[in-house]
């Protein structure tokens, strides 16, 4: 087996690893989703780590913080969700009464699975005097447990609005909550889970980038580890990349998160220049040098899915009603948080 670290694969990463598909193929599977959703009154969200295609025919392309604030505040009667589970069960949570269709419903996630809520009610056991504050890539159950949902996009915030009289219990992503813990230096025990998609980036090859593009800034996703959070020019969620490089007056850009962003990016930021940091696979063998980093459970959807999941109002979203009532406060708790003037989120 070859160290991780003793391979350190050179190029630069300039397209998406997975192309577009073709316009005469997109064009009339589009055609037909935007009439579908004329009929159905339905809304389609889409996160920013979907494929092209879905990002242009969404209503709505955001991270997991505007996901879940448009499918709470949606009049529509049907919501296609267009990213992985977790997110989906989200919107039926806020919108019990609505169907909420999923394209492909094996659409995962690596963080949802590394904490079931077993086992946190058991950690949750050994100390009652535990706030926990858990990550939204999580399960209905997991977030039924919780006190109180965060993104990545509010961590910060919610974490420094929480009770400072309790022992703070940070699930399930240990690199996002590292990373708090350092923004806010509020001391919190963290649950061993990770992004596998995220873990992939590594320290030399951003710094074979820095020396490749000194004039680019380094964005990185805070699921990342700390060597490649201690490159970056900012670190920050998706729909904060999208902020920073519209208005950093940087022209190129190196994106250390799924590649999936770079579409978004391109189409708001048609005048600058956008750069994949290239990774490393699970087999920690050295990738070829154009290799972005994919979540396989995000290129799950695709647009013939999308089409399907709205003819057939399936797969459906379905969770008891118990599960609802109790994964919805901890929800709102968020959006309340989140709602606050910055100098009042204490």
């Amino acid at each position: 087996m070859i160290d991780v670290d003793d391979v350190q694969p050179t190029g630069l990463a300039r397209l998406p690893w997975r192309k577009p598909m073709p316009p005469e193929q997109s064009e009339p599977l589009a055609q037909e989703i935007l009439t579908l959703k004329k009929k159905l009154n339905a809304v389609i969200l889409a996160h920013n780590y979907q494929v092209p295609e879905i990002q242009d025919v969404a209503d709505f392309v955001g991270d997991s913080l505007g996901l879940s604030q448009q499918a709470a505040g949606t009049d529509a009667d049907v919501i296609v969700f267009c990213g992985v589970h977790f997110m989906a069960e989200t919107a039926k949570i806020l919108n019990p009464d609505k169907i909420v269709v999923l394209p492909d419903k094996d659409a995962g996630c690596s963080l949802e699975q590394s904490c079931p809520a077993p086992k946190l009610a058991k950690l949750q056991a050994t100390n009652p005097n535990f706030y926990t504050v858990t990550y939204i890539n999580c399960s209905a159950e997991v977030k039924a447990l919780s006190d109180v949902i965060c993104t990545s996009g509010n961590a910060v915030k919610i974490v420094n609005a929480s009770p400072k009289d309790r022992d703070l219990l940070f699930v399930p992503d240990e690199n996002l909550g590292a990373w708090v813990m350092e923004q806010t230096g509020q001391p919190m025990t963290l649950w061993r889970g990770n992004c596998y998609a995220h873990v992939e980036f590594r320290r030399d090859n951003l710094l074979r980038l820095r020396k490749e593009l000194p004039d680019a800034k380094i964005v990185v996703h805070p699921e990342s580890l700390r060597e490649v959070r201690d490159l970056a020019d900012e670190v920050c969620s998706t729909e904060k990349m999208i902020a920073y490089c519209k208005t950093n007056l940087a022209k190129r850009f190196v994106i250390v998160t799924e590649s999936g962003i770079i579409h978004r990016l391109k189409k708001e930021c048609p005048d600058k220049e956008f750069f994949c940091a290239p990774v490393f696979d699970v087999m920690k063998m050295p990738t070829d040098n154009c290799r972005c980093s994919e979540c396989k459970y995000m290129k799950m959807n695709t647009l013939e899915k999308v089409r399907d999941c709205m003819k057939n109002l399936a797969p459906r979203i379905e969770l008891p009603a118990d599960i609802i009532r109790r994964a919805r406060l901890p929800i709102e708790r968020m959006l309340e948080i989140s709602a606050r003037p910055l100098e009042n989120a204490g």
